[in-house]
């Protein structure tokens, strides 16, 4: 309503397809990223993991903003004893 009231304002969400025109694209793109990361010209900051079991909690923990930053799902067992969660 409040963009309405403003005139002729819109309110646009891009999404990947408007910038990628084929999958030979895509790869190149996404290999440019991960070299990024590998090479720290990308600095990627986890704060926290959680089990793909705890899935449920991770989002309600999101809704409710006791996170921060990334969080990454894992699966169970290479989750053992590895999540962190950020609560406030």
């Amino acid at each position: 309503m409040r963009l309405a009231q403003g005139g002729s304002l819109t309110l646009i969400r891009p999404s990947l397809g408007h910038f990628i025109t084929d999958r030979s694209e895509l790869l190149r793109r996404a290999a440019d990223v991960f070299e990024w990361v590998r090479s720290k010209a990308l600095e990627v900051t986890v704060t926290g993991r959680y089990a793909l079991s705890a899935a449920a909690q991770a989002h309600r923990d999101l809704e409710a903003r006791r996170t921060t930053g990334k969080l990454l799902l894992v699966p169970d067992a290479a989750a053992v004893g590895r999540r962190e969660e950020t609560r406030t």
